[in-house]
């Protein structure tokens, strides 16, 4: 039995699923594992150039360039985001406003775009998810540094993902740097160091500094299938919450 077999679910079936950004690394395999999942059904997928991009052929889904024609014509129950910085605060505004539930696997929103949005899902009565990592190794590598950092008064990050990546530091080293400051409640901040080669997927280690000893925690992915089990999580449970749930592993434990 799968890991997401293990922990889900299902509220309803099937649940249709928009993935924006289908045509990438993230959103084609998540394309992929959906549509061969009972629990989803894809129905729209959302890219750039509409004219360049061909579904696959065992994934009957409309194709759009514009959201808001696709939420207008394919409305679905959960918009999967997997776009950039420069589109997902504009989607999962949109998304919300016809009431479609955003699962936001992008970086590049703030702060105060996660406060807002989850006023604006309470508002609506529906919920989202914002993870900044959905594999599970990578959330358990999380929550093992917040335990250390109790005993460790230094850390430091340092990630490391594929040469094609655009955001530095990553959501998932950043995440990583809150949960361990929120852990002590004071002390130095954690410095975050980023490295960008062909040849990596994503991987990350959190390295803590102790008298006469070194604890180091790792996490490696090895292919874009790793994030795919806490996709099907968020995609399942983002039926069953009210406002935003920023961090998959609160769904989780």
């Amino acid at each position: 039995m799968s890991t997401s077999e293990q922990i889900l679910t299902t509220p309803r079936s099937p649940i249709s699923v928009a993935i924006a950004g289908a045509a990438g690394k993230m959103g084609s395999e998540a394309v992929r594992t959906l549509a061969r999942d009972a629990r989803f059904r894809v129905t729209a997928l959302l890219v750039r150039d509409r004219s360049a991009f061909t579904p696959p052929a065992d994934v009957p889904a409309a194709v759009y360039d514009d959201p808001e024609q696709l939420l207008v014509e394919s409305p679905p129950d959960v918009w999967l985001d997997f776009t950039d910085a420069t589109s997902v605060v504009a989607n999962v505004d949109r998304c919300i406003a016809h009431r479609v539930r955003p699962v936001i696997g992008a970086t590049g929103y703030s702060p105060a775009d996660v406060a807002r949005w989850d006023e604006m899902l309470r508002e609506e009565g529906i919920g989202g998810v914002a993870a900044p990592n959905f594999a599970i190794g990578a959330l358990l590598m999380m929550r093992f540094a917040a335990e250390a950092a109790r005993f460790f008064e230094r850390a430091e990050v340092i990630e490391l993902h594929h040469d094609g990546k655009k955001d530095a530091p990553s959501g998932t080293a950043k995440r990583t740097a809150e949960l361990i400051r929120s852990a002590r409640g004071a002390g130095p901040d954690t410095p975050i160091h980023s490295v960008r080669l062909p040849g990596l997927v994503a991987h990350q280690e959190v390295l803590f500094g102790g008298s006469g000893e070194v604890l180091t925690i790792r996490h490696d992915s090895l292919s874009r299938q790793s994030f795919m089990a806490g996709v099907q999580v968020a995609c399942t449970q983002v039926m069953n919450i009210t406002g935003l749930v920023y961090g998959l592993e609160h769904l989780l434990w």
